[in-house]
């Protein structure tokens, strides 16, 4: 009889106002994919309970070493696909499939003392060279696809992920922001589960025994600017348009990546063209109808995804002077409004105004309060270190 699954709950809360956004906790604290011997969180089990929960927001705690990598990208597709705002936290670790699962979030926080790894996809095979070919061939397809959802959130090209996974690549949580994996970092307890690294076969037993990462200034396909972050939805639309653009211009390979496509459009035009007899004037080509109309309906389509990663990249900065204290909440569409007409100018002199000039905070307390230094310096060692 299999022990019941503490590790695994989803509990929806109880509001107190009925017109309050409904929201549910979830919590991931075991490896990824049912085991044999019991345990483990089975993609099956947790999608089923997931479509059940009618809920506005899903607050989902991660701390998992990782897993099955099918039970992981599953487990991420139904999180992205519920109707919920998810808010991803990571209480302690999310290596290998949980870092995967962490790319549902709408919004990525890595708590106090939390770490992220990523790595290729592993498996096992037993058989003649063919079969081991097979093997290897089917494990380099999976790492670029687990590679793809790396990029999806924080940009850069799929072999830029697919460098950082072959090297086993650990990520503290200020590490995580910087490369554009998770939103922020917050200072939280650290979670108190813990896993023994040393038995999974990870080359490195935790961030504190593996290299610094590779940080390179994210390439985003929606904003990662201060405040609302890489929005579900606009990754969904995303994949929607590049799904759309395969499906028009006959490309089978559902991991072609935005290069591939425009080579492909390209090569469609240069075709149209050729098989033309008329005489067309220098510079013009000749298109049939209805793929013209489908390229201009991408094309509008993309169009409206650029508007939406610039909005979201505005209201990101204007936000972040809110709550710094640079402008007052009252002004903040008056700022939205100029900086769609000057972003470089609007935003080196939101950056200029000092910070705090507009209260952010509670005012008037004793002289007892801690500075900023005693502040800093308790959040690091405890309230009563050094004591």
């Amino acid at each position: 009889m299999r022990k019941p699954q503490s590790w695994f709950r989803i509990q929806a809360k109880a509001e107190q106002d009925e017109d309050a956004p409904s929201s549910a906790d979830v919590y991931i604290y075991e490896e990824i994919g049912e085991r044999w011997y019991g345990g483990g969180v089975g993609a099956k089990t947790f999608a089923s309970q997931i479509d059940e929960l009618d809920v506005d927001t899903i607050h989902l705690y991660l701390n998992s070493p990782g897993g099955a990598a099918w039970d992981g990208i599953t487990i991420m597709n139904s999180l992205r696909r519920h109707k919920a705002r998810i808010e991803v936290t990571v209480d302690g670790l999310a290596a290998s499939a949980a870092s995967v699962i962490a790319m549902a979030g709408d919004h990525i926080t890595m708590n106090r003392g939390s770490q992220l790894m990523i790595h290729d996809a592993w498996g096992f095979a037993q058989g003649d060279a063919q079969t081991m070919a097979g093997t290897a061939d089917l494990l380099s397809k999976l790492s670029d696809s687990i590679a793809d959802t790396y990029a999806a959130r924080a940009g850069q090209e799929r072999t830029h992920w697919r460098d950082l996974m072959k090297a086993e690549t650990w990520y503290t949580a200020e590490e995580a922001v910087t490369a554009g994996l998770a939103d922020e970092w917050a200072d939280a307890p650290a979670a108190q589960a813990a896993f023994d690294l040393s038995k999974l076969g990870f080359a490195y037993a935790g961030r504190q025994h593996a290299p610094a990462p590779r940080l390179e200034a994210p390439e985003l396909p929606s904003s990662s600017e201060p405040g609302d972050p890489n929005r579900k939805e606009n990754v969904v639309a995303y994949d929607d348009l590049k799904a759309g653009l395969r499906e028009r211009l006959g490309v089978t390979d559902a991991a072609a990546d935005d290069t591939q496509l425009l080579a492909a459009v390209d090569e469609a035009l240069d075709e149209q063209a050729s098989n033309d007899s008329r005489a067309v004037p220098e510079g013009a080509i000749v298109v049939d109808a209805t793929a013209f109309a489908e390229l201009q309906s991408a094309a509008a389509e993309g169009r409206e995804a650029r508007k939406e990663q610039i909005r979201s990249k505005h209201e990101g900065i204007v936000n972040e002077a809110v709550k710094e204290g640079r402008i007052a909440p009252a002004a903040r569409d008056g700022w939205l409004a100029s900086i769609e007409k000057d972003e470089q100018g609007i935003t080196t002199l939101l950056n200029s105004l000092p910070k705090n000039t507009i209260p952010v905070a509670e005012l008037g307390h004793s002289a007892g309060d801690k500075t900023t230094d005693e502040a800093l310096y308790a959040s690091a060692w405890g309230e009563e270190a050094g004591a």
